[in-house]
């Protein structure tokens, strides 16, 4: 009986017979990956890597590697640590929302940090409708919602989003409480 013969051409798949006569498929050994192994160890990383590019240049980590964010963010720091100037609000006494027979009352300074000095004259004229917005905000509030630093925190962002609303072309960088006293 004859041996099966190996093809000279090892692409191509030759049948022959084996010792019982029957017929054996040879087949050539692969020499490239298959369609699952090439996706997974070429194509996911690949697009591991450009998904993780895409994240880093729309995120703007890349702007400092690149350079590109240094020329803006050293006007903006410039800007920002220019000297303030301070404009005190008159003071204000609020009795704060309760549930039970005793009042509760909020005593607050405040002075704003403004962003222009030649902005005060705008501010001195829109200055009722100021005290007008933080009394209703304030006239709301309970005093769980000043309890800690967090409760401060919210009151001073409020405030700010209050303020620069009533005030729309001048610029408040921030509110500064002096003094506040819950009783």
């Amino acid at each position: 009986m004859a041996n099966a013969a190996v093809a000279a051409d090892p692409d191509k798949d030759e049948v022959g017979e084996g010792e019982g006569g029957d017929e054996v498929e040879v087949r050539p050994r692969g020499r490239g990956l298959s369609g699952k192994k090439l996706v997974l160890f070429v194509a996911l990383p690949v697009l591991l890597l450009l998904v993780a590019g895409a994240a880093v240049y729309f995120t703007g980590l890349a702007d400092g590697l690149l350079g590109l964010g240094e020329e803006a963010g050293a006007e903006a720091a410039a800007v920002e640590s220019g000297p303030g100037h301070y404009y005190e609000l008159p003071e204000i006494l609020v009795n704060l929302s309760s549930s039970g027979k005793r009042a509760n009352f909020l005593k607050l300074r405040v002075s704003l940090e403004l962003a222009d000095p030649e902005s005060v004259p705008q501010i001195e004229a829109v200055l009722p409708r100021i005290v007008d917005s933080f009394q209703v905000y304030l006239r709301e509030l309970r005093i769980e919602d000043l309890r800690g630093s967090a409760g401060l925190y919210r009151l001073r962002e409020e405030l700010l989003l209050r303020i620069n609303a009533a005030v729309k072309p001048v610029e408040i960088r921030d509110v500064l409480f002096k003094e506040m006293l819950v009783q």
